[in-house]
């Protein structure tokens, strides 16, 4: 293969007995082979009790940053709307330090209600938080040009969505990385539409990672989709780690299969 396929882990970070338990696996998956190593950043859980346990993003991206070696880490994906745009830019910065370079900041505009109410944010709609994470990506990135010391490396940013007008122009602006949930047939619509954004601001789509979120507990299922992505250009492929039985069986059939393809 010409690009390099890279599996990612989103361990979510909610009902787990005890912060020793997300510890111990993110240790486990850093010995793996797993590429990059992502968490969320919501407030609540997303499914099963709406008040279990719960932890928070960026606290837990700086423990991991100086308990990981080899991962890439980071929030899949940070909401725009719960910091300020600078003080995000210098809470990436201090993490990207703390991990050695390994920090890729994931961002998008935000959609989960109970978090915005329970915290005091400004919900909004849908367009009102577009506009909102087009406004702070400028500003994130003037950031990372002011603070001392500078990040280790140009961090990537990748943002996850597939609004065709909004999210997409945002992502042939910014983005080192596109990550959506996908199948072939709307992997192909998404692409295109974002290849027409990337000729009108003058960049080469190639240069942007395509990425998915693959569901599913069969291994050979996920395994099939992945491939037929991989011929579409897709190259970064992320499965979810679910308290409390962390089944690792469809992440290991993905390593073999990245292996193979190598």
């Amino acid at each position: 293969m010409t690009k390099s396929i890279r599996i990612g882990v989103q361990f979510v970070p909610q009902h787990h007995s005890g912060y020793q338990a997300i510890r111990d696996n993110v240790a486990r998956l850093d010995q793996s082979g797993v590429d990059i190593v992502y968490n969320w950043d919501h407030f609540y859980p997303l499914s099963g009790d709406p008040d279990g346990t719960h932890y928070e993003c960026w606290t837990m991206l700086g423990a991991w940053a100086e308990q990981t070696s080899h991962v890439e880490i980071g929030a899949l994906v940070t909401c725009n709307s719960y910091r300020n745009p600078d003080l995000l830019a210098d809470m990436a910065r201090t993490v990207d330090h703390i991990s050695g370079g390994r920090l890729i900041l994931g961002i998008g505009s935000g959609w989960f209600e109970r978090d915005y109410i329970e915290y005091g944010y400004d919900f909004g709609t849908a367009g009102s938080r577009l506009d909102d994470l087009g406004a702070a990506l400028p500003r994130i990135t003037a950031r990372w040009g002011k603070l001392n010391p500078a990040p280790l490396r140009d961090i990537p940013i990748l943002i996850g969505g597939g609004g065709e007008k909004k999210t997409l122009r945002l992502v042939a602006e910014y983005a080192a990385t596109w990550h959506y949930f996908v199948d072939v047939e709307s992997y192909r619509r998404k692409a295109e539409i974002l290849g027409r954004h990337c000729a009108d601001v003058g960049r080469d789509p190639a240069e942007i990672e395509r990425s998915v979120g693959l569901r599913g507990d069969n291994p050979d299922e996920v395994v099939a989709l992945a491939d037929a992505l991989l011929a579409e250009g897709v190259t970064q492929f992320t499965v979810n780690l679910h308290a409390p039985d962390y089944d690792y069986s469809v992440i290991d059939a993905l390593l073999r299969w990245r292996d193979a393809q190598r």
